[in-house]
């Protein structure tokens, strides 16, 4: 899961959102395209399957992680919480979820970052929702892939006891044999003339269970990943999750203490013509990021 202004060419390090993007391994369809090279229609080859099981383990691994990390929870608890505006008034309690409406709360998310990443969100259950949805695009990124930006986002998003368990275990899931998997080098970057993509679009949010001083948030996503060049044989492939977030309110903000995360839900793919390698490579250093809020 460094964080720059935008990208170029070969440069994966650095896209236009702040180096921030998806990540989702499932397979999808690419249909003939005629001369479209892989991003055309040509079927996806055993590297390629590779690919998508490397990084299935590592999301595998992080999970187990994140759920041996809740036993050592011993979470504040509060018995007063802020009610949110909009979605964040009827979207879940401690007794269980309630209907979230698909409408927006119309509240301002936040003003200030940390690490490149929005921060200071509301006390609420509106306030944990964006929370999630935007933690959900860092954790997600190219970023992730490189020790120094990734211990950077960790720090950033997790409670101090949850970062000081999850860095060791991480920086083994990103080891160098994966990188090489994957196609990139040792740091983390694709080959000359490619771009690696790993970008998250959270598609919305649900409050599972909401305490006060503790909430735990569904994160509905599409993850992008692959490599995008004409001699990539992992191209860019989209992919569903939800991401659930154990969260807990510490040092003024909301952080999480453990996460996991599971498929779908699958939309039906349409049968529209699969982008070449050029338009890929054109969207993801043409097309920023969001604050997103509930």
């Amino acid at each position: 899961m460094s964080l720059g202004d935008s990208q170029d060419g070969g440069d994966s390090t650095r896209p236009d959102d702040g180096g921030y993007g998806g990540t989702g391994q499932t397979r999808t369809r690419y249909h003939d395209q005629g001369n479209g090279g892989v991003y055309g229609g040509a079927r996806r080859t055993k590297s390629s399957r590779g690919t998508v099981t490397a990084v299935g383990v590592v999301v595998l691994l992080i999970a187990a992680i994140a759920f041996a990390n809740r036993g050592g929870d011993d979470s504040p608890k509060s018995s007063t919480a802020t009610g949110g505006s909009g979605s964040g008034s009827n979207s879940g309690s401690a007794d269980g979820p309630g209907a979230a409406p698909t409408a927006a709360s119309g509240e301002q998310p936040v003003t200030t970052k940390a690490a490149d990443i929005p921060s200071g969100f509301a006390h609420n259950r509106q306030g944990a929702q964006s929370a999630a949805a935007n933690y959900a695009v860092p954790l997600g990124s190219t970023a992730m892939f490189r020790k120094d930006s990734r211990d950077r986002i960790v720090d950033a998003l997790f409670t101090p006891e949850a970062a000081a368990k999850l860095k060791g275990p991480l920086d083994k899931a990103y080891s160098a044999n994966l990188l090489t998997r994957l196609g990139l080098d040792a740091g983390g970057n694709a080959p000359e003339g490619s771009t690696y993509v790993s970008r998250v679009t959270p598609v919305g949010t649900k409050t599972v269970a909401y305490g006060g001083a503790t909430a735990t948030v569904e994160v509905w996503y599409v993850g992008l990943s692959g490599i995008a060049g004409e001699a990539s044989t992992s191209p860019v492939i989209a992919s569903w999750k939800t991401r659930t977030y154990d969260m807990r309110w510490s040092g003024g903000d909301w952080k999480v203490v453990s996460y996991s995360e599971k498929d779908g839900p699958n939309p039906v793919p349409d049968d529209g013509r699969a982008a070449t390698s050029d338009e890929i490579n054109k969207a993801i250093n043409e097309y920023g990021g969001f604050t997103y809020a509930r």
